[in-house]
């Protein structure tokens, strides 16, 4: 079992890469960008010491597929996925802000919740809601986009204020985030799943708004399963979930959460390996399909030489 943590590619007409907490992009002529979903994973804003065997391709064909899904509602920044863990497309001038939608009360706005928080980036909440239940409508609470360290959260009237996205941009964003999580919701809910939660990312090139990076994967969006969900919930239990919860609780469980003095717990191969056979799993239940591994002997090879003959086309 591979893993690939590091790249370090010269593809033809590269200008400059931009190494992320999971993905490695690179700018080809100041108009293409070619990403790539490393097997890196990330937890409370920390890269964890090992990679995840295949967790790349899947993360990276879920957005594909989920991408093509979407063309209909927002232009997307996607031309090609010429490997199994790479995506190429337009390179947009992305917004400092990232759109988090919610359908229920669940992860960290639950915690600002329990401790107090009656008003999530500008939006009023009741008091006596309870754990994982769902908002009468869905509710977007955005976050600055940090080059290092936590997002923060902030409002739209902020965001607007602040000169970070301009209204006309911010409503269109808003607007697309809305049906993006709709059709996220229905496609879902074929697959006996409800989604909970997401982000998107948007960019802008030639004065028009593109949805940009990743969509309706399991380290962008959470999901319960649908099956239980009501009896658990009247209950009071944890729910089901498909998403990179299950990697954060387990660090929880050992006592770490990203903060200062807190040391990575060891993660040994079978549990890199129990990891890696989630992400397959997620896969294969969010999209309906069997999961085929791609060959991992070398996988850096492979990217370089299917990118650089995509590219020379």
């Amino acid at each position: 079992m591979k893993a690939l943590v590091k790249t370090d590619f010269n593809f033809p007409g590269q200008q400059s890469v931009y190494h992320g907490k999971v993905r490695d992009v690179y700018n080809i002529n100041d108009e293409l960008l070619v990403m790539v979903a490393s097997d890196r994973i990330s937890a409370f804003d920390v890269i964890l010491p090992k990679g995840i065997p295949f967790k790349g391709q899947v993360l990276n064909q879920i957005a594909a597929k989920f991408l093509d899904a979407t063309a209909d509602i927002v232009p997307n920044w996607k031309i090609a996925t010429p490997d199994p863990m790479v995506t190429v497309g337009i390179k947009c001038e992305g917004f400092r802000v990232e759109m988090i939608i919610r359908g229920y009360l669940t992860g960290s706005a639950w915690r600002e919740y329990e401790a107090g928080c009656r008003n999530l980036c500008g939006v009023a909440l009741p008091d006596g809601m309870k754990e994982n239940q769902k908002f009468p409508t869905p509710i977007i609470t955005p976050t600055t986009k940090a080059d290092a360290g936590h997002d923060e959260n902030i409002s739209k009237e902020e965001i607007i204020s602040q000169g970070l996205v301009s209204k006309e941009d911010y409503e269109l964003m808003e607007k697309y985030t809305y049906a993006l999580f709709q059709r996220g919701t229905e496609m879902a809910a074929e697959k006996g799943l409800i989604l909970v939660d997401t982000k998107y990312e948007f960019g802008k090139k030639d004065d028009k708004v593109y949805l940009i990076d990743e969509i309706h994967t399991p380290d962008s969006s959470r999901y319960f399963y649908a099956e239980g969900y009501e009896d658990k919930f009247a209950q009071g239990e944890p729910q089901r979930q498909l998403s990179k919860e299950f990697v954060r609780q387990w660090l929880i469980e050992r006592n770490f959460m990203g903060k200062e003095g807190q040391v990575v717990p060891e993660m040994t191969d079978e549990y890199v390996e129990s990891v890696s056979e989630r992400y397959i799993e997620l896969y294969e239940h969010i999209v309906g399909e069997k999961f085929n591994k791609a060959n991992a002997e070398d996988v850096a090879a492979r990217i370089e030489k299917n990118v650089t003959e995509f590219l020379k086309k």
